[in-house]
């Protein structure tokens, strides 16, 4: 390739294009931050060292942040596979509540199995939990017409109070002395180890970075990510070319629970040891900054969420040395969300303002969140 030919020029355009609104986002959103932070009396240049340190400073503190990225990588992938297939799943928070239950409750009832048969046990345990739970709004969906932001929010609901139900109940930690809602600890063999002398990696960080991988692969190189992505785009056209939409649309939102489901399981089986009501608060909702953030790209995914994780992990860092308040960090990803949500409202207006009558049949070149004639 010749460098005068030119054509380096547009993939570079497209990669500059894609990345440009979410550094801006990250920068306005610092400098917003510190200056929240000089008001209150503290200095930004203290706290984000303080920060960075806390994220990336020794080996523990970064293997803290692949910890805090690895459920951001699933929760974030499921959201962008939604997204491809035109559906905008904010759901991922229950089914990642029903897929650390579910791999918590397996963990600990199964017995005797060695941890080679174990682990993938319980992490297809919780796969399969989440697939079923995001099923059901694809289904909806396809048969009643019910809108998946609609039915994703309710069923949240649904699944945080039984998941608390199922950790109260008959799956409580009946330990003497006992008073938490939790179920009991998972057997050694269920254990997600870490690789290396500790401090080391986390193999659920490296599952979600083959998971990243895996996602790009099924959506760019087969036949049913294909399927999926015409389907996002169209689902008239989709629908004449001979696509079953109904069947791809409830498997997307199944693969997409799946994922979520998964990042549960790691959550449980990988740092906590057990199910807790509580310990898997927002993970889900995050997952929506980290696909956005990433512009629903698989790549883009583990690069966000490996940055909202450092921020994660380094916010005691910075309320400990510096006296800045962790709450900042929810201010600034919040920020970061207002930006990239912002983009894609301007641009949804715009096609809605594109829409055309042709011999008095109006054609959409928008019908619903991220889905796009």
């Amino acid at each position: 390739m010749s460098l005068g030919s030119g054509s380096w020029i547009a993939p570079l355009r497209r990669f500059v294009a894609a990345i440009s609104l979410p550094l801006l986002s990250i920068l306005i959103a610092l400098l917003i931050g510190a200056l929240v932070i000089m008001i209150d009396e503290g200095s930004p240049l203290e706290a984000y060292r303080a920060l960075f340190h806390g994220a990336f400073g020794t080996q523990a503190a970064i293997q803290r942040t692949m910890e805090k990225a690895t459920p951001l990588i699933f929760s974030g992938l499921a959201v962008a596979f939604a997204f491809k297939g035109g559906l905008f799943n904010i759901g991922a928070q229950g089914q990642l509540l029903f897929g650390a239950a579910t791999a918590g409750i397996v963990g600990y009832i199964v017995t005797g199995l060695p941890a080679i048969i174990h682990v993938p046990l319980s992490v297809l345990a919780g796969a399969l939990a989440g697939a079923l739970y995001g099923a059901i709004p694809g289904a909806l969906k396809r048969f009643r017409g019910a809108h998946e932001v609609i039915t994703t929010i309710m069923l949240n609901y649904i699944a945080i109070n039984l998941t608390d139900y199922l950790a109260t109940g008959p799956f409580r930690d009946t330990t003497p002395g006992n008073i938490v809602a939790r179920t009991p600890l998972i057997e050694d063999s269920a254990r997600i180890p870490v690789l290396g002398d500790a401090p080391g990696i986390p193999l659920g960080f490296v599952l979600a970075l083959l998971a990243g991988l895996f996602v790009w692969w099924l959506l760019a190189r087969t036949t049913i990510g294909f399927e999926i992505s015409t389907v996002g785009r169209s689902p008239h056209a989709a629908q004449y070319a001979g696509i079953r939409v109904t069947a791809i649309v409830i498997v997307t939102m199944a693969l997409s629970g799946a994922l979520a489901g998964i990042g549960g399981a790691v959550e449980t089986l990988g740092i906590f040891g057990r199910y807790q009501p509580g310990f898997n608060v927002g993970l889900g909702f995050d997952g929506i900054t980290v696909a956005l953030l990433g512009k629903t790209h698989p790549v883009g995914v583990i690069f966000s969420a490996l940055l909202v994780g450092a921020m994660r992990a380094g916010a005691p860092q910075m309320q400990f040395s510096v006296g800045v308040r962790p709450d900042i960090i929810d201010m600034v990803l919040a920020i970061i969300l207002f930006f990239i949500a912002a983009d894609l409202i301007r641009r949804w207006l715009v096609r809605r303002r594109g829409e055309r009558v042709v011999e008095g049949e109006e054609i959409m070149l928008s019908t619903g969140w991220g889905q796009q004639a």
